[in-house]
């Protein structure tokens, strides 16, 4: 039996929120474009699935990603209009951004270009600068939560914690490929906090940049034994050397969110720029 409202396209997922089309979602939750009445816009209804409903850890979950999208206000991450933990179908509402995620596109399109990598990047390190400053570990960073709007902007903060919280985590915690070796075993191998992060940025540049993941998937968690692959010579040395430092081992050794945008800066300058009849546009 499917984990499901079974909704369909014209169904009300809850009063005002009119479903448009499935988007997908996760183990706890479904996804919808949806029509808000209220802002008369289209919007991202992110519903609890019907098994997690009562479940305190789901409800919980779901408690702390509003807590959390209420704190934070960023051009890169997106932004919640709504919620309802009470209703039969909790529920956020989510502003609709226009473009595929990062996952998707490098899955129909390869590696991206240098003119459409750089500025992902920069626009990346500025939203991860932000948490920092906030004092919140993302803890998810990888392709299929970054939407390729403009600008880029940072998805699904349900693992999102204060970094306080993130030092004090004892269990493995994010997605077995975006998760640097002290998230794969914290304590052990490191606390875990805003470098983890970091290097999560560092394997999603990774794959973005090369078109292949830095590891392969199996067997789990690689990158505690393994070097990462090498990038494919297209990859200009400064952009490489930056996602190598990103992947470091050592979570001291890797650069800070606003280290990573002053090295990006010059590589941005030697883009070739823009023209339009016989006319040269700066970027």
């Amino acid at each position: 039996m499917s984990d499901s409202w079974g909704l369909a396209g014209g169904d009300l997922i809850a009063p005002g929120l009119t479903a448009v089309k499935a988007i997908g979602g996760g183990t706890g939750y479904e996804a919808w474009i949806a029509f808000d009445e209220r802002l008369h816009a289209p919007v991202v209804v992110k519903v609890v699935r019907p098994s997690q409903v009562d479940d305190e850890g789901a409800h919980g979950g779901l408690i702390r990603e509003i807590e959390m999208l209420q704190r934070l206000n960023h051009p890169g991450i997106v932004r919640m209009f709504a919620y309802d933990v009470e209703y039969v179908r909790p529920h956020l509402v989510l502003e609709n951004i226009d473009g595929p995620n990062l996952s998707s596109l490098i899955a129909s399109e390869g590696h991206l270009q240098l003119h459409q990598l750089l500025p992902l990047a920069l626009e990346l390190s500025s939203a991860l600068h932000y948490l920092s400053e906030e004092g919140v570990c993302h803890l998810d960073i990888k392709p299929s939560n970054i939407i390729m709007g403009a600008p880029a902007k940072l998805i699904d903060l349900s693992l999102a914690i204060p970094s306080k919280d993130a030092a004090d985590l004892v269990h493995p915690l994010g997605t077995d490929e975006y998760m640097p070796p002290e998230q794969c075993k914290p304590g052990e191998l490191g606390q875990v906090g805003h470098a983890s992060d970091m290097w999560s940025f560092g394997a999603t540049m990774f794959r973005a940049a090369a078109g292949y993941r830095a590891w392969e998937r199996d067997p789990r968690w690689r990158q505690l034994t393994d070097d990462p692959y090498p990038l494919p010579e297209f990859v200009p040395a400064p952009l490489a050397d930056l996602i190598r430092d990103c992947l470091a081992h050592d979570p001291a050794s890797r650069p800070l969110p606003h280290e990573v945008a002053a090295r990006l800066e010059p590589m941005m300058e030697l883009l070739p720029k823009a023209r339009l009849s016989g006319f040269s546009i700066k970027l």
